[in-house]
């Protein structure tokens, strides 16, 4: 018979001793989805800001640059393909001698014709648009002051100085229109640019700018306008343009 059953006996195990851990690190946690596309939201954003800004910057460059080198290439640009000569000159007044000549029948060395930048009679003329000739030792003055000049010679016909006219309307503050016989059928826009700080210091005198046209058509009225834009309220002196109002004369100003 059998009798009870023996119970298992086994040796009593010493427990293991605890493994030393270290600091626990907290798993990062993931970035949600919602999370991420607001970031990369983001991150559009501040690169579409910065393309602003940037457009701002070089447009503010444009404007300010007048006379560099950027701004007469695009302005001759604009005058070749409207079949038209376009230069830019080292501004000129014969060493030893002053910018202001006491003469209105003076022989000026002027280095473009008609004249963009030079000698000129102390007083400027009276900014507007002109039907009879204006003395161009005046008008070189209204230059100085950042004056934009259109000029047509004796041929041109009625309808052209016309139109002229209305260009000169679009933007009067600036601008002066006479007429230029020796041009014969051919129209011309001038100004004169510099920086003021730098003016009338060791020969620097800025630069004279000229385009000359065989006719005025909208080509040309689009390199007008290009080269307006581009010249206007840059004179060497640095007057600012409310001196330059239609109008406006060396005893009265709008300022």
């Amino acid at each position: 018979m059998n009798g009870p059953p023996v119970a298992n006996k086994k040796k009593p195990r010493t427990p293991a001793p605890p493994r030393a851990q270290g600091p626990q690190q907290r798993r990062a946690q993931q970035p949600r989805v919602d999370d991420l596309g607001m970031r990369h939201r983001a991150i559009l954003y501040g690169v579409a800001l910065a393309g602003i800004v940037g457009l701002a910057v070089a447009v503010l460059l444009v404007a300010l640059g007048g006379g560099g080198k950027t701004n007469d290439a695009a302005v001759a640009r604009a005058m070749t393909a409207a079949g038209c000569t376009f230069k830019t000159v080292k501004a000129y007044v014969p060493p030893g001698q002053s910018t202001h000549v006491n003469s209105l029948t003076s022989n000026n060395h002027w280095n473009t014709d008609p004249p963009s930048n030079g000698q000129h009679y102390p007083e400027w003329d009276v900014w507007g648009f002109w039907t009879q000739a204006q003395n161009p030792r005046k008008v070189v003055h209204n230059e100085e002051h950042g004056g934009v000049i259109l000029w047509w010679g004796s041929q041109v016909p009625p309808s052209t100085v016309a139109k002229l006219h209305d260009f000169y309307n679009q933007q009067s503050t600036g601008v002066l229109g006479t007429p230029y016989p020796s041009l014969g059928s051919k129209v011309a826009i001038t100004a004169w640019t510099g920086n003021p700080n730098d003016y009338q210091r060791g020969g620097y005198y800025g630069f004279g700018h000229i385009g000359i046209c065989s006719s005025y058509t909208p080509k040309v009225e689009t390199a007008f306008t290009a080269f307006r834009d581009t010249y206007r309220g840059k004179g060497p002196e640095g007057i600012p343009l409310c001196d330059d109002e239609a109008g406006d004369t060396p005893q009265q100003s709008s300022c």
